[in-house]
């Protein structure tokens, strides 16, 4: 076993409150787990305790907090939890609820730290899952928010947030987040809230739980609760949610996030393009780009398709580009903010689209694909320098040597262009 291995709490340990949003009493026990069953939380408190594994899939809601569900049972407020537990490297827990929410406590995740520091951990004969970040990953939202991710060893989170209040403003900061950075630097950050705010939340069944007691509650005047724990106290807390967030990718993170203005939806989406991306990096290659240029006649700087990953004959087919700065469409195609051609884009869909039917232009002997019709053809989002495109193409319709295909064009598992195909085996 070369890497890490699993970890899972030594002994239950128990957490009482109340829900921050719900109000309503709330306990929360940590126990141990079996090497490969993840963080997974039960709701007691409901007929038969149903499951609801911490992952991605079962993100229901992102508003003030992040929210999973499975069938009727949902959990609100997930995010401190499962930060403490991703920072301490518990790899597997069961995490007993009973109600729908996990206790706020104080607002932030020391207690949770301290919970499991009295529980301990136990490491397992199974190796422990990491996610690597290959080439970057970027991520752009509506509102000005931002994500950029790059390979680091370990988990970094720099961020900045920016408010329009006198007591927060534009703040920066960059941290560890390992056992020892996550517990003095950002586990004592508590959540914040605007009392502006406080009415039309209540109204809405939100913040029902919210006091000075759990909460850093701000109004004209400045700091309602008399004081900080950290002069950027509410960046750190940030960190903390885009750590918690990020624990729904079931495996430890290895990379440097860099965040603008990170949401609960912002950090959701940010962990879905680095599971599509991890997924891709290491998914073995079927052909590689010798193999390839065996194949199709394309040579540089017309060769657009680096790899391929998945191959169903005569029915699907799904190519890797990745898109360097030394392309050399870059040096005239917007210079300035250098943007891949669309054009280019559909061809790399349709060489990957060639490949498809390579065994049948094999056997046939001196023959070539060409491509005679492209219809439907839409762009989606500007692929730039830095930028892996997915390009996935299957069967619609294949009659001799004709064949319709639909392709599409992802990155980070956001879809970039799309287009239909219509080619032909011939003569070369």
């Amino acid at each position: 076993m070369s890497g890490p291995r699993q970890r899972t709490v030594s002994r239950p340990v128990t957490l009482e409150g109340c829900g921050l949003h719900s109000g309503e009493p709330a306990s929360l026990t940590l126990s141990p787990a079996d090497p490969g069953t993840g963080l997974r939380f039960r709701r007691t408190d409901l007929d038969g305790s149903p499951e609801v594994p911490a992952t991605l899939d079962h993100v229901v809601g992102t508003e003030l907090g992040t929210t999973l569900g499975s069938g009727e049972a949902k959990i609100m407020t997930v995010e401190h939890v499962l930060a403490a537990l991703a920072a301490m490297r518990i790899d597997n827990a069961s995490i007993d609820v009973s109600g729908p929410e996990v206790p706020i406590r104080d607002g932030s995740s020391a207690d949770f730290i301290a919970a499991l520091d009295d529980a301990g951990a136990t490491e397992q004969e199974a190796e422990a899952r990491v996610i690597t970040v290959a080439s970057p990953v970027s991520l752009t939202l509506s509102g000005g928010q931002s994500y950029v991710a790059t390979a680091a060893q370990g988990l970094r989170i720099s961020a900045t947030i920016d408010f329009q209040h006198a007591s927060i403003g534009r703040q920066f900061g960059s941290f560890l987040v390992d056992d020892e950075g996550f517990r003095a630097e950002i586990a004592p950050a508590r959540t914040f809230g605007f009392m502006a705010d406080a009415k039309a939340l209540r109204a809405r069944g939100l913040a029902l739980g919210a006091s000075l007691e759990n909460t850093v509650v701000l109004d004209d005047a400045g700091v309602m609760n008399g004081g900080l724990r950290f002069h950027d106290e509410f960046l750190r807390h940030k960190v903390a949610d885009v750590a918690g967030d990020l624990a729904l990718l079931g495996a430890r993170v290895d990379a440097h996030i860099v965040a603008d203005r990170p949401s609960h939806t912002g950090n959701v989406a940010l962990a879905k393009a680095l599971a599509a991306h991890h997924l891709q990096a290491s998914r073995p290659s079927l052909m590689d780009i010798a193999r390839i240029m065996e194949v199709l006649p394309h040579r540089y700087p017309m060769l657009l398709v680096d790899r391929i990953v998945e191959f169903v004959d005569g029915e699907r087919i799904v190519g890797i580009k990745n898109v360097t700065i030394n392309e050399p469409f870059f040096q005239g195609h917007y210079p300035g903010h250098p943007i891949m051609p669309g054009v280019l884009i559909v061809e790399a869909m349709a060489q990957t689209g060639g490949l498809l039917l390579m065994e049948k232009v094999e056997a046939m002997g001196d023959k070539v694909v060409y491509f005679m019709t492209m219809d439907a053809v839409k762009f989606r989002r500007p692929v730039t320098p830095g930028d892996t495109l997915r390009l996935e193409l299957e069967v619609v319709q294949m009659r001799r040597e004709v064949c319709k295909m639909r392709g599409k064009a992802y990155v980070e598992g956001t879809l970039a262009a799309e287009a239909e195909f219509m080619a032909k085996v011939m003569d070369k």
